[in-house]
Protein backbone atom coordinates (compact mmCIF):
# COMPACT_ATOMS: atom_id res chain seq x y z
CA UNK A 1 0.00 0.00 0.00
CA UNK A 2 1.27 3.85 -1.20
CA UNK A 3 1.46 5.30 2.67
CA UNK A 4 1.62 8.66 1.33
CA UNK A 5 -1.89 7.89 -0.12
CA UNK A 6 -3.36 6.24 2.41
CA UNK A 7 -2.60 8.80 5.16
CA UNK A 8 -3.81 11.78 2.99
CA UNK A 9 -7.56 13.04 2.33
CA UNK A 10 -10.05 10.85 0.39
CA UNK A 11 -10.05 13.41 -2.33
CA UNK A 12 -5.98 13.53 -2.58
CA UNK A 13 -6.01 9.98 -2.54
CA UNK A 14 -8.53 9.55 -4.97
CA UNK A 15 -6.90 11.95 -7.69
CA UNK A 16 -3.71 9.69 -6.98
CA UNK A 17 -4.76 6.53 -7.36
CA UNK A 18 -3.53 5.10 -11.13
CA UNK A 19 -6.58 4.75 -13.68
CA UNK A 20 -7.81 1.45 -13.82
CA UNK A 21 -8.09 0.26 -17.19
CA UNK A 22 -9.69 -2.86 -18.76
CA UNK A 23 -8.77 -4.16 -22.45
CA UNK A 24 -11.79 -6.10 -24.27
CA UNK A 25 -10.40 -7.30 -27.55
CA UNK A 26 -10.98 -11.00 -29.47
CA UNK A 27 -6.99 -9.99 -31.05
CA UNK A 28 -4.45 -10.90 -28.50
CA UNK A 29 -1.76 -8.52 -30.59
CA UNK A 30 -4.03 -5.76 -29.75
CA UNK A 31 -4.67 -6.15 -26.47
CA UNK A 32 -0.48 -6.78 -25.76
CA UNK A 33 0.07 -3.85 -27.96
CA UNK A 34 -2.32 -1.73 -25.34
CA UNK A 35 -1.51 -3.12 -22.94
CA UNK A 36 2.43 -2.04 -23.10
CA UNK A 37 0.94 1.01 -24.27
CA UNK A 38 -0.75 2.03 -20.84
CA UNK A 39 1.94 -0.20 -18.29
CA UNK A 40 4.04 2.47 -19.95
CA UNK A 41 2.05 5.49 -18.12
CA UNK A 42 2.99 6.20 -14.42
CA UNK A 43 -0.29 7.36 -13.53
CA UNK A 44 -2.45 4.27 -15.08
CA UNK A 45 -2.40 0.48 -14.89
CA UNK A 46 -4.42 -2.19 -16.81
CA UNK A 47 -6.38 -4.67 -14.46
CA UNK A 48 -8.00 -6.96 -16.83
CA UNK A 49 -7.09 -8.13 -20.72
CA UNK A 50 -10.47 -9.60 -22.12
CA UNK A 51 -11.03 -11.56 -25.15
CA UNK A 52 -15.07 -10.98 -25.48
CA UNK A 53 -17.80 -8.79 -24.10
CA UNK A 54 -18.98 -11.60 -22.69
CA UNK A 55 -15.95 -11.78 -19.96
CA UNK A 56 -15.88 -8.11 -19.96
CA UNK A 57 -19.56 -8.11 -18.27
CA UNK A 58 -19.35 -10.90 -16.22
CA UNK A 59 -15.97 -9.33 -14.46
CA UNK A 60 -16.51 -5.73 -14.44
CA UNK A 61 -18.22 -5.85 -11.01
CA UNK A 62 -15.26 -7.58 -9.63
CA UNK A 63 -12.47 -6.04 -11.48
CA UNK A 64 -13.90 -2.21 -10.78
CA UNK A 65 -11.59 -0.67 -13.72
CA UNK A 66 -12.17 3.44 -14.13
CA UNK A 67 -12.00 3.17 -17.85
CA UNK A 68 -12.64 0.30 -20.94
CA UNK A 69 -11.39 -0.18 -24.44
CA UNK A 70 -14.15 -1.67 -25.79
CA UNK A 71 -13.25 -3.72 -29.46
CA UNK A 72 -16.72 -3.79 -31.49
CA UNK A 73 -15.87 -6.59 -33.24
CA UNK A 74 -16.02 -9.75 -30.78
CA UNK A 75 -17.16 -12.87 -30.50
CA UNK A 76 -20.15 -14.42 -27.98
CA UNK A 77 -20.89 -10.94 -27.33
CA UNK A 78 -19.98 -7.79 -29.73
CA UNK A 79 -19.09 -4.34 -27.83
CA UNK A 80 -22.44 -2.38 -28.90
CA UNK A 81 -23.87 -5.08 -27.05
CA UNK A 82 -21.82 -5.18 -23.57
CA UNK A 83 -22.08 -1.62 -23.52
CA UNK A 84 -25.19 -1.42 -22.28
CA UNK A 85 -24.76 -4.51 -19.98
CA UNK A 86 -21.35 -2.70 -18.69
CA UNK A 87 -23.01 0.70 -18.25
CA UNK A 88 -26.10 -0.98 -15.86
CA UNK A 89 -23.71 -2.44 -13.80
CA UNK A 90 -21.03 0.36 -13.11
CA UNK A 91 -23.05 3.82 -14.33
CA UNK A 92 -20.18 5.91 -13.77
CA UNK A 93 -17.73 3.53 -16.17
CA UNK A 94 -15.63 5.76 -18.93
CA UNK A 95 -16.24 3.00 -22.45
CA UNK A 96 -14.17 4.05 -25.16
CA UNK A 97 -15.16 1.78 -28.39
CA UNK A 98 -12.12 1.01 -30.58
CA UNK A 99 -12.88 -0.30 -34.15
CA UNK A 100 -11.07 -0.35 -37.87
CA UNK A 101 -12.22 1.89 -40.06
CA UNK A 102 -14.79 0.57 -42.01
CA UNK A 103 -18.56 2.30 -42.52
CA UNK A 104 -20.35 0.01 -40.58
CA UNK A 105 -17.86 0.24 -37.82
CA UNK A 106 -18.00 4.26 -38.08
CA UNK A 107 -21.67 4.25 -37.51
CA UNK A 108 -21.64 1.58 -34.58
CA UNK A 109 -19.12 3.96 -32.83
CA UNK A 110 -21.70 6.96 -33.27
CA UNK A 111 -24.18 4.78 -32.24
CA UNK A 112 -22.27 3.77 -29.49
CA UNK A 113 -22.24 7.38 -28.05
CA UNK A 114 -25.92 8.04 -27.77
CA UNK A 115 -26.00 4.70 -25.95
CA UNK A 116 -23.53 5.82 -22.86
CA UNK A 117 -20.03 5.66 -24.42
CA UNK A 118 -17.78 8.20 -23.44
CA UNK A 119 -15.96 8.31 -26.97
CA UNK A 120 -14.35 6.38 -29.82
CA UNK A 121 -10.76 5.47 -31.05
CA UNK A 122 -10.43 4.20 -34.56
CA UNK A 123 -8.01 1.40 -34.98
CA UNK A 124 -5.57 1.70 -38.33
CA UNK A 125 -6.72 -1.23 -40.39
CA UNK A 126 -3.17 -3.56 -40.20
CA UNK A 127 -1.42 -4.43 -37.07
CA UNK A 128 1.55 -3.07 -38.61
CA UNK A 129 -0.25 0.51 -39.08
CA UNK A 130 -1.19 0.62 -35.75
CA UNK A 131 2.43 -0.57 -33.85
CA UNK A 132 3.83 1.67 -36.04
CA UNK A 133 2.08 4.96 -35.40
CA UNK A 134 2.94 7.49 -32.72
CA UNK A 135 -0.28 9.72 -33.00
CA UNK A 136 -2.66 6.54 -32.79
CA UNK A 137 -1.06 5.18 -29.45
CA UNK A 138 -0.65 9.34 -28.37
CA UNK A 139 -4.16 9.63 -28.91
CA UNK A 140 -5.28 6.15 -27.04
CA UNK A 141 -3.32 7.02 -23.47
CA UNK A 142 -4.79 10.84 -23.89
CA UNK A 143 -8.20 9.91 -23.97
CA UNK A 144 -8.10 7.24 -21.34
CA UNK A 145 -6.30 9.60 -19.06
CA UNK A 146 -8.28 12.80 -19.93
CA UNK A 147 -11.97 10.87 -19.63
CA UNK A 148 -10.83 8.90 -17.07
CA UNK A 149 -9.88 11.66 -14.39
CA UNK A 150 -12.62 13.78 -15.61
CA UNK A 151 -14.95 10.90 -14.40
CA UNK A 152 -13.06 10.87 -11.49
CA UNK A 153 -13.07 14.27 -10.62
CA UNK A 154 -17.02 14.60 -11.29
CA UNK A 155 -16.90 11.49 -8.63
CA UNK A 156 -15.35 12.71 -5.86
CA UNK A 157 -16.47 15.15 -3.17
CA UNK A 158 -15.53 18.65 -3.17
CA UNK A 159 -14.17 20.88 -0.78
CA UNK A 160 -16.94 23.28 0.56
CA UNK A 161 -16.25 27.04 -0.78
CA UNK A 162 -17.16 30.35 1.48
CA UNK A 163 -20.11 31.98 -0.40
CA UNK A 164 -19.18 35.05 -1.67
CA UNK A 165 -22.31 36.26 -2.54
CA UNK A 166 -25.87 35.14 -3.73
CA UNK A 167 -24.69 35.26 -7.48
CA UNK A 168 -21.68 33.29 -7.06
CA UNK A 169 -22.59 29.46 -7.95
CA UNK A 170 -21.94 26.85 -5.04
CA UNK A 171 -18.29 25.55 -5.23
CA UNK A 172 -16.77 28.42 -6.63
CA UNK A 173 -14.32 30.54 -4.91
CA UNK A 174 -15.19 34.04 -3.45
CA UNK A 175 -13.78 36.42 -6.32
CA UNK A 176 -13.75 40.42 -6.74
CA UNK A 177 -16.72 41.10 -9.75
CA UNK A 178 -15.70 43.04 -12.53
CA UNK A 179 -18.12 43.55 -15.60
CA UNK A 180 -15.63 41.73 -17.72
CA UNK A 181 -15.59 39.08 -15.76
CA UNK A 182 -17.84 35.51 -16.08
CA UNK A 183 -19.87 34.78 -13.30
CA UNK A 184 -18.98 31.49 -11.95
CA UNK A 185 -15.61 31.49 -13.65
CA UNK A 186 -13.13 33.29 -11.85
CA UNK A 187 -10.43 34.76 -14.06
CA UNK A 188 -12.44 34.64 -17.44
CA UNK A 189 -12.98 37.74 -19.50
CA UNK A 190 -15.41 38.75 -22.13
CA UNK A 191 -14.95 40.69 -24.97
CA UNK A 192 -17.83 42.59 -26.38
CA UNK A 193 -19.69 40.81 -29.44
CA UNK A 194 -18.79 42.74 -33.27
CA UNK A 195 -21.72 45.54 -33.30
CA UNK A 196 -23.32 43.83 -37.14
CA UNK A 197 -25.00 41.27 -37.12
CA UNK A 198 -22.24 37.72 -37.92
CA UNK A 199 -22.41 36.08 -41.59
CA UNK A 200 -21.27 32.72 -41.40
CA UNK A 201 -21.04 30.40 -38.72
CA UNK A 202 -17.64 28.00 -38.37
CA UNK A 203 -17.91 25.29 -35.56
CA UNK A 204 -14.47 23.33 -33.77
CA UNK A 205 -14.95 19.84 -31.60
CA UNK A 206 -13.31 17.27 -30.54
CA UNK A 207 -13.69 14.57 -27.87
CA UNK A 208 -17.36 14.52 -26.90
CA UNK A 209 -18.30 16.63 -30.20
CA UNK A 210 -20.60 14.31 -31.72
CA UNK A 211 -22.93 14.88 -28.72
CA UNK A 212 -22.35 18.50 -28.70
CA UNK A 213 -23.14 18.71 -32.24
CA UNK A 214 -26.37 16.50 -32.10
CA UNK A 215 -27.41 19.10 -29.36
CA UNK A 216 -26.13 22.12 -31.38
CA UNK A 217 -26.54 21.94 -34.63
CA UNK A 218 -30.52 20.88 -35.08
CA UNK A 219 -31.37 24.39 -33.15
CA UNK A 220 -29.21 26.66 -35.89
CA UNK A 221 -32.37 27.05 -38.06
CA UNK A 222 -32.60 30.66 -37.70
CA UNK A 223 -28.85 30.78 -38.61
CA UNK A 224 -28.70 28.94 -41.89
CA UNK A 225 -31.45 31.24 -42.79
CA UNK A 226 -28.69 33.57 -43.08
CA UNK A 227 -25.58 32.29 -43.19
CA UNK A 228 -23.24 29.11 -44.09
CA UNK A 229 -22.44 27.03 -40.88
CA UNK A 230 -18.91 25.36 -41.11
CA UNK A 231 -17.57 22.39 -38.92
CA UNK A 232 -14.37 21.05 -38.32
CA UNK A 233 -15.30 17.61 -35.97
CA UNK A 234 -11.75 15.89 -35.38
CA UNK A 235 -12.28 12.65 -37.28
CA UNK A 236 -11.20 10.33 -39.97
CA UNK A 237 -12.59 9.64 -42.90
CA UNK A 238 -15.37 7.47 -42.95
CA UNK A 239 -16.37 8.96 -39.76
CA UNK A 240 -17.04 12.50 -41.08
CA UNK A 241 -19.46 11.16 -43.90
CA UNK A 242 -21.25 9.34 -41.09
CA UNK A 243 -21.83 12.45 -39.52
CA UNK A 244 -22.32 14.53 -42.40
CA UNK A 245 -25.16 11.74 -42.99
CA UNK A 246 -26.85 11.84 -39.85
CA UNK A 247 -26.64 15.68 -39.13
CA UNK A 248 -28.58 16.07 -42.30
CA UNK A 249 -31.32 13.82 -41.21
CA UNK A 250 -31.38 15.43 -37.80
CA UNK A 251 -31.67 19.33 -39.57
CA UNK A 252 -33.42 18.20 -43.01
CA UNK A 253 -30.92 20.63 -44.61
CA UNK A 254 -28.15 19.92 -46.68
CA UNK A 255 -25.48 18.81 -44.89
CA UNK A 256 -22.24 17.39 -46.88
CA UNK A 257 -18.44 17.14 -46.46
CA UNK A 258 -16.58 20.25 -48.15
CA UNK A 259 -15.24 19.55 -51.78
CA UNK A 260 -12.17 21.46 -53.23
CA UNK A 261 -12.93 24.37 -55.22
CA UNK A 262 -16.96 24.10 -53.76
CA UNK A 263 -18.69 28.25 -53.04
CA UNK A 264 -19.75 28.28 -50.09
CA UNK A 265 -23.72 29.02 -50.02
CA UNK A 266 -26.02 29.82 -47.10
CA UNK A 267 -28.20 27.57 -45.99
CA UNK A 268 -25.89 24.26 -46.19
CA UNK A 269 -24.09 22.72 -43.31
CA UNK A 270 -19.91 22.09 -44.60
CA UNK A 271 -18.20 19.60 -42.46
CA UNK A 272 -14.22 19.18 -43.05
CA UNK A 273 -13.69 15.55 -44.58
CA UNK A 274 -11.56 12.93 -42.33
CA UNK A 275 -8.02 13.25 -42.57
CA UNK A 276 -7.90 16.64 -44.91
CA UNK A 277 -8.02 20.15 -43.28
CA UNK A 278 -10.82 22.48 -44.71
CA UNK A 279 -9.68 25.95 -44.92
CA UNK A 280 -11.72 28.76 -47.19
CA UNK A 281 -10.13 30.99 -50.49
CA UNK A 282 -11.53 33.71 -52.50
CA UNK A 283 -11.92 33.28 -56.06
CA UNK A 284 -13.58 35.27 -58.32
CA UNK A 285 -15.03 37.32 -55.42
CA UNK A 286 -17.05 34.30 -54.18
CA UNK A 287 -15.69 32.51 -50.82
CA UNK A 288 -14.97 28.70 -51.81
CA UNK A 289 -14.21 25.35 -49.81
CA UNK A 290 -10.03 24.49 -50.14
CA UNK A 291 -9.22 20.76 -49.12
CA UNK A 292 -5.41 20.56 -47.83
CA UNK A 293 -3.63 17.19 -47.17
CA UNK A 294 -0.75 18.81 -45.33
CA UNK A 295 0.64 17.85 -42.24
CA UNK A 296 -1.36 17.85 -39.28
CA UNK A 297 -1.95 20.63 -37.14
CA UNK A 298 -2.15 20.65 -33.03
CA UNK A 299 -1.45 16.86 -34.32
CA UNK A 300 -4.81 16.84 -35.65
CA UNK A 301 -6.16 16.40 -39.62
CA UNK A 302 -8.92 18.42 -39.78
CA UNK A 303 -7.48 20.91 -37.75
CA UNK A 304 -9.80 23.81 -36.08
CA UNK A 305 -7.06 26.59 -36.51
CA UNK A 306 -6.86 26.79 -40.58
CA UNK A 307 -10.64 26.73 -41.05
CA UNK A 308 -10.52 29.65 -38.39
CA UNK A 309 -7.46 31.38 -39.72
CA UNK A 310 -8.48 31.01 -43.28
CA UNK A 311 -12.02 32.33 -42.78
CA UNK A 312 -10.58 34.98 -40.87
CA UNK A 313 -8.82 36.31 -43.79
CA UNK A 314 -11.20 36.18 -46.24
CA UNK A 315 -14.50 37.02 -44.33
CA UNK A 316 -12.87 39.23 -41.75
CA UNK A 317 -15.69 40.59 -39.02
CA UNK A 318 -18.41 38.61 -40.61
CA UNK A 319 -16.89 35.71 -38.73
CA UNK A 320 -18.69 33.87 -35.46
CA UNK A 321 -16.47 31.57 -34.17
CA UNK A 322 -17.96 28.49 -31.66
CA UNK A 323 -15.32 26.43 -29.52
CA UNK A 324 -16.92 23.14 -28.05
CA UNK A 325 -15.40 20.16 -26.08
CA UNK A 326 -12.70 18.59 -27.00
CA UNK A 327 -9.13 18.20 -25.59
CA UNK A 328 -6.17 20.01 -26.25
CA UNK A 329 -6.05 23.66 -27.69
CA UNK A 330 -6.91 23.15 -31.30
CA UNK A 331 -8.77 26.48 -32.12
CA UNK A 332 -7.01 28.73 -29.89
CA UNK A 333 -4.36 30.44 -32.88
CA UNK A 334 -7.56 30.48 -34.97
CA UNK A 335 -9.67 32.22 -32.08
CA UNK A 336 -6.84 35.08 -31.67
CA UNK A 337 -6.97 34.94 -35.74
CA UNK A 338 -11.21 36.05 -36.10
CA UNK A 339 -10.68 38.26 -32.97
CA UNK A 340 -7.66 40.21 -34.62
CA UNK A 341 -10.24 40.27 -37.96
CA UNK A 342 -12.79 41.95 -36.05
CA UNK A 343 -14.94 38.74 -35.53
CA UNK A 344 -16.48 36.88 -32.26
CA UNK A 345 -16.12 33.77 -30.86
CA UNK A 346 -17.81 31.71 -27.69
CA UNK A 347 -17.02 28.59 -26.35
CA UNK A 348 -18.92 25.76 -24.72
CA UNK A 349 -18.43 25.94 -20.31
CA UNK A 350 -17.03 23.58 -18.39
CA UNK A 351 -19.71 22.16 -16.91
CA UNK A 352 -21.24 20.72 -20.26
CA UNK A 353 -17.78 19.83 -22.35
CA UNK A 354 -16.85 16.23 -21.99
CA UNK A 355 -13.69 16.96 -21.95
CA UNK A 356 -13.09 21.44 -21.28
CA UNK A 357 -9.31 21.58 -22.85
CA UNK A 358 -10.02 23.36 -26.53
CA UNK A 359 -12.99 25.33 -24.99
CA UNK A 360 -11.11 26.59 -21.93
CA UNK A 361 -7.95 27.26 -23.71
CA UNK A 362 -9.76 29.93 -25.77
CA UNK A 363 -11.93 30.69 -22.76
CA UNK A 364 -8.89 31.27 -20.66
CA UNK A 365 -6.98 33.41 -23.61
CA UNK A 366 -9.73 36.22 -23.09
CA UNK A 367 -11.10 36.20 -26.79
CA UNK A 368 -14.41 34.86 -26.08
CA UNK A 369 -17.54 37.06 -25.94
CA UNK A 370 -19.61 34.65 -24.20
CA UNK A 371 -18.59 31.18 -22.26
CA UNK A 372 -22.12 29.37 -22.06
CA UNK A 373 -23.69 25.77 -21.32
CA UNK A 374 -24.63 23.33 -24.20
CA UNK A 375 -27.97 24.45 -24.22
CA UNK A 376 -27.87 27.86 -24.58
CA UNK A 377 -25.32 27.88 -27.64
CA UNK A 378 -27.69 27.60 -30.41
CA UNK A 379 -30.26 30.21 -29.57
CA UNK A 380 -27.76 32.66 -28.81
CA UNK A 381 -26.36 32.24 -32.25
CA UNK A 382 -29.93 32.36 -33.36
CA UNK A 383 -30.04 35.76 -31.51
CA UNK A 384 -26.95 37.13 -32.76
CA UNK A 385 -27.77 36.14 -36.44
CA UNK A 386 -31.06 37.76 -36.48
CA UNK A 387 -29.56 40.96 -35.14
CA UNK A 388 -31.14 40.22 -31.73
CA UNK A 389 -28.36 41.87 -29.29
CA UNK A 390 -29.80 40.33 -26.11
Amino acid sequence: MNVAIASGSPTAAATMRKLRVMIVDDAVVIRGLFARWIEAESDLEVVASLRTGREAVSQIERIDPDVVLLDIEMPELDGLSALPMLLAKKPDLVVIMASTLTRRNAEISLKALSLGAADYIPKPTTNQEVTGSPTFRRELVEKVRALGMRARRMATPQPRAFKASTSVRPGTPPVVRAPSIVPGMPGIKLRPFQSLPPRVLLIGSSTGGPQALNAVVPQLGGVLDRAPVLITQHMPPTFTTILAEHLARLTKRPVREGRDGEEINAGTIYIAPGGKHMTIARRDNSAVIAIDDGPLVNFCKPSVDPMFTSAAAVWGNWVMGMVLTGMGSDGLRGAHAVVAAGGSVVAQDEATSVIWGMPGQVAQAGVCSAVLPLGELAPKMVRLFTGDKT
